[in-house]
């Protein structure tokens, strides 16, 4: 029994020690283990595999996907951040500048602002009906009625500072007709752009085309997408009174709840999701031999943070499509390839 234990540890947890991590690599294949059937099953995967969404608000979605390897896991994050497509700026054409920015760093400063545009409208043609344009078109100038003792530039100029706002779309061609409803601007409109005093102004055209964020990070629709395993503490003897206290502030808040049991206070595992493993419990003589710190080796716990183009749930199915259509790629690459 003792060995069988041993063996699903092994195969299901990621053990946290002291000076190091055991079982990282993936050794649950066909054969590996005698009396256990490893053998790829669809159905055995299809009842395993889930996923549960946990939380989403304000442009971030936090999800379990539970069932599948870390190669998965981390193809799926991989194509998050690099391979769904979003519309950005890329061709800045300057007509006047006369900021102290240069025409250089403006450019790349307009790269990176989010467009809110829904890419699945465009193409990656680089034709006109593909591309949307803005213009920013803004001068500096003084302000007559402000107070000669006045320091503060908000009273001093006009139009002083350049934001995203001030971005306008232009339509090309027929765009008008093809998108009525559209409302293309920047996603957040107090992206500062650049500061102006009287005299100086900002003349410039932006076409927008798709693109990826394997081609250029500015096309990249997260702001971060990650995972982490689900962290699993395991308290191996009773821990009670001062040493219950401690346990609790080696872990994140929630982590580990006191509780008065005929007048001891002992400590218990309330959320084990919500620690970090700084391992810090390792620090303490009298209690790193009283707990075991793993992580559930096939529950991922996905974070994804939307810049805002798309929201993240939106983001997450169009990797999805993405991941199936390069395994149909690959299934029909099989399919070409002749057999012997």
């Amino acid at each position: 029994m003792a060995s069988k234990r041993s063996t699903d540890e092994l195969r299901e947890r990621v053990v946290l020690g002291e000076f190091g991590v055991r079982n990282v690599h993936t050794t649950d294949f066909p054969g590996n283990y005698p009396g256990y059937d490893d053998a790829w099953d669809p159905r055995r995967f299809e009842e395993a595999f889930r996923v549960d969404v946990v939380r989403e608000e304000d442009g971030v979605l936090e999800f379990d996907m539970v069932g599948i390897d870390a190669a998965i896991a981390n193809a799926f994050r991989r194509i998050l951040l690099a391979e769904v497509p979003t519309m950005a700026v890329e061709k800045v054409f300057v007509y006047n500048n006369t900021s102290i920015v240069q025409d250089e760093i403006l450019a790349h400063r307009l790269g990176l602002i989010p467009i809110r545009a829904d890419p699945r409208l465009f193409e990656y043609r680089n034709q006109e009906i593909d591309t949307l344009q803005f213009q920013l078109k803004i001068k500096c100038s003084r302000n007559p009625q402000a107070a000669k003792e006045s320091s503060d530039p908000n009273e001093l100029y006009f139009n002083h500072k350049v934001y995203s706002k001030h971005m306008t779309w232009v339509p090309l061609g027929n765009q008008t007709d093809l998108f009525p409803d559209a409302d293309f601007r920047p996603v957040h409109d107090d992206i500062l752009i650049a500061l102006l005093r009287p005299g100086q102004e900002i003349d410039v055209l932006m076409h927008c085309v798709k693109g990826i964020g394997k081609d250029h990070a500015k096309f990249s629709p997260v702001a971060t997408a990650s995972y982490r395993l689900l962290p699993d503490i395991t308290l191996l003897q009773p821990v009670e009174d001062e040493a219950a206290e401690t346990l609790q502030k080696c872990f994140s808040p929630g982590v580990i709840e006191i509780q008065n049991i005929k007048g001891k206070k002992v400590a218990r595992v309330a959320n084990a999701r919500l620690d970090t493993f700084s391992r810090e419990v390792f620090r303490h003589e009298g209690l790193k031999n009283l707990v075991r710190l793993a992580r559930v080796r096939n529950h991922y716990i996905f974070s994804v943070e939307s810049t805002g183009i798309l929201p993240p749930d939106v983001l997450v199915t169009e990797a999805i499509k993405i991941l199936m259509g390069k395994c149909q790629r690959f299934l029909n690459e099989l399919d070409t390839v002749p057999m012997e």
